[in-house]
């Protein structure tokens, strides 16, 4: 089929879906292969934070200086800021695969809707 045929459902610079192809920066999939997808988050792990907020802790405690309290509280406060990572999760016969992450919600949700609609429309 040539790309004069394909019908584009998505099409987001390095992303683009059609009915007969997947598109991430230079990987390609083939729609024909892929029978599902999902959409999974990865929310960031909350022990980092935890364990340099701790660490802050009993410096405090201990009254040690204020740069062995402040690095570990700086470094704590930044892991807790840390956002959740979307993934685009391709379901085929071989498997699953992360074919495309992001932290911007809905570019992964617009991803997986045009992939949904090329799924569908084949039938």
């Amino acid at each position: 089929m040539s790309e004069s045929q394909e019908k584009i459902y998505y099409d987001g610079g390095d992303v683009k879906v059609t009915n007969a192809r997947f598109i991430v920066s230079s990987q390609t999939y083939a729609m024909s292969g892929i029978t599902s997808v999902k959409f999974f988050t990865e929310t960031p792990s909350k022990t980092g934070p935890i364990v340099a907020f701790f660490i802050a802790v009993v410096a405090l405690l201990s009254h040690a200086n204020i740069w062995v309290i402040g690095i570990p509280l700086v470094i704590g406060i930044l892991l807790l800021f840390r956002k959740a990572t979307h993934h685009v999760v391709l379901s085929s016969a071989s498997g699953e695969t992360r074919a495309l992450n992001s932290q911007n919600k809905e570019f992964i949700s617009s991803v997986i809707q045009g992939l949904n609609e090329a799924i569908v429309a084949r039938g």
